[in-house]
């Protein structure tokens, strides 16, 4: 091997220079057939999920030009998730490629599989989080020309970010730039529709968003950091502090905790990042056939009597909590809160009001599968109010239930979240599939840019360990305690601490660009979901 054509930058070769893994060989021809048949088999199964559901909710309401809306808005959500792929795998594989304790090819192949799993077995319960922060007039009628411009003008601008980051090799946030985007389509709808910018955002959220693009890249230098230092202070392997020699894999209980680190983040990376693009297929499926999936046609007839139950009783207290005369039109009266978050006297007879409109449509039909198209959606959009109502008054605390009340509000909402926010099970293939082939392509960017770029020497085994720790850490207390964190901005910013620990040196260039990429992601995603929103519903118009 020649040693001077594969030392990394900044160290000079010799006999004991570690080797720059081999991350320009290309895949064999099987990797290429499975790849091709994965896809293919992905396309085909959800071509035929798709048509038989919507044969047998009555696909004569189906027009062939809303299957061809249809296709194009899930084909582009998909590619979100694709992209979302191949430009987060370095999260993953970059510390065990670049500690040699799995091949590149191999590493990236068993990212992929366990990004696949992750989505499978998510719970779907993050899945929904982003639609809430979406407008509540284009989520109500998302079928509209509006409601498209906007799911079609998030995923693009998120797409062309993250496409563009990773064209740099840069590291950038996959969630945050999903999170700008909406928060742009906000703004612009609100000032679109004359109201003040500002009232069309989610600020607590945006709040959040904002303090972790601050706070996690210095928990990732800290923390890791941190524990390297411990390491070194209780193991005295000296071979851990070493860069490799060659080719050479770590002792096996390193390697065992780096391949463990890659699994975990493979798999949180899964569960959590997959149901993002689940939440808006789904906002897309409800727009395009509301019939077959604005409700959840599979809950069971006995189900309904509980349903029907729970409504009155929750209407009841409602009533009793608030005995005042309901407003005629009820459904504004929580749109505007929703939107506004500010209580108003009659908000909770609204509230009893539609609640009790929700429990008198679903007896009449006794089923959720019975129920006629254009019940269908004015059901659902009831059903989401109350909903939102609901999880914003308990959030804020704006109105005092007393504990009977509060319980019977919770069953209720629980009722709802169950005829609403359902998915099915071939969008957690279709989005497995698209973000585990992800993974497989063009990874090799992010991962030079991670491996070699941030530090001015080779990646050590306790270096690489460290880092890896503090992602999977981190990523798990997230999702635990509901924390917008990125994994992304942990782990590269965990690998530079751990150069700083170590004394290693840092290229200044590339941390200078990392932060600069970490700042603008918000404001850019924002700015090109903004504009991308105003030009499709002045083209639709």
């Amino acid at each position: 091997m020649n040693t001077a054509a594969t030392a990394l930058p900044g160290v000079h070769p010799d006999s004991s220079t570690p080797s720059r893994p081999a991350l320009d060989r290309r895949p064999g021809p099987l990797t290429a057939v499975i790849f091709v048949g994965l896809l293919a088999a992905g396309l085909l199964f959800t071509a035929y999920s798709l048509v038989h559901d919507i044969g047998d909710a009555g696909g004569a309401a189906i027009s062939w030009r809303s299957y061809l809306l249809l296709g194009a808005a899930l084909l582009i959500a998909l590619s979100f998730e694709f992209v979302n792929g191949f430009h987060d795998t370095a999260n993953a594989v970059a510390t065990v490629i670049y500690t040699h304790s799995l091949p590149p090819h191999f590493a990236v192949l068993w990212s992929g599989l366990f990004n696949f799993l992750g989505v499978l077995l998510s719970s779907g319960a993050v899945a929904f989080g982003i639609i809430s922060l979406l407008p509540v007039e284009l989520i109500l009628q998302v079928g509209s020309s509006a409601g498209f411009s906007m799911v079609f003008a998030l995923l693009i601008a998120a797409i062309l970010w993250n496409f563009g980051t990773w064209w740099l090799g840069l590291p950038a946030s996959s969630s945050h730039t999903l999170v700008g985007s909406v928060i742009g389509v906000g703004i612009a709808n609100a000032l679109l529709r004359g109201r003040d910018g500002t009232s069309g955002v989610d600020w607590s959220q945006a709040l959040k968003v904002g303090y972790s693009l601050l706070l996690s890249p210095m928990v990732g230098f800290i923390c890791a950091a941190g524990l390297l230092l411990a390491l070194r202070a209780l193991v005295k392997n000296r071979e851990l502090y070493e860069a490799p020699k060659g080719n050479k894999p770590p002792p096996w209980w390193i390697r065992s905790l780096l391949v463990l680190t890659c699994t975990g983040v493979s798999f949180a990376h899964g569960s959590n990042d997959g149901q993002k693009g689940m939440g808006l297929i789904m906002l897309i499926l409800v727009g395009t056939a509301p019939l077959a999936y604005a409700l959840n046609r599979a809950m069971p007839i006995d189900h309904m009597t509980q349903f029907v139950a729970v409504v009155e009783v929750t209407q009841a207290a409602l009533q009793k909590s608030s005995p005042g005369a309901a407003p005629a039109d009820s459904r504004a009266v929580l749109s505007t809160y929703v939107r506004t978050k500010q209580a108003t006297p009659d908000l909770v007879p609204a509230l009893a009001k539609v609640v009790g409109s929700i429990g008198e449509q679903v007896q009449v039909y006794g089923t959720m599968a019975k129920m006629p198209v254009d019940a269908v959606g004015n059901v659902r959009n009831d059903m989401y109010l109350t909903a939102e109502a609901i999880r914003s008054l308990q959030k804020s605390g704006a109105v005092q239930f007393d504990s009977d009340t509060t319980a019977k509000l919770t069953a209720f909402k629980s009722e709802i979240d169950d005829a609403t926010k359902f998915i099915p099970l071939w969008v957690k293939v279709a989005v497995a599939i698209a973000l585990g082939l992800g993974t497989m392509v063009g990874w090799k960017r992010i991962v030079v840019t991670v491996g070699e770029k941030i530090g001015k020497t080779h990646l050590t085994y306790a270096q690489g360990a460290s880092a890896e720790v503090v992602a999977m850490a981190t990523i798990g207390a997230a999702d635990i305690f509901g924390l917008p964190v990125s994994t992304t901005h942990v782990l590269a910013s965990g690998v530079a601490g751990t150069m700083a620990a170590s004394h290693s040196g840092l290229q200044i260039a590339t941390i200078r660009n990392l932060l600069l990429a970490w700042v603008l992601t918000l404001p850019a995603a924002m700015l090109l979901s903004g504009g991308l929103y105003w030009l499709f519903v002045t083209l639709s118009s």
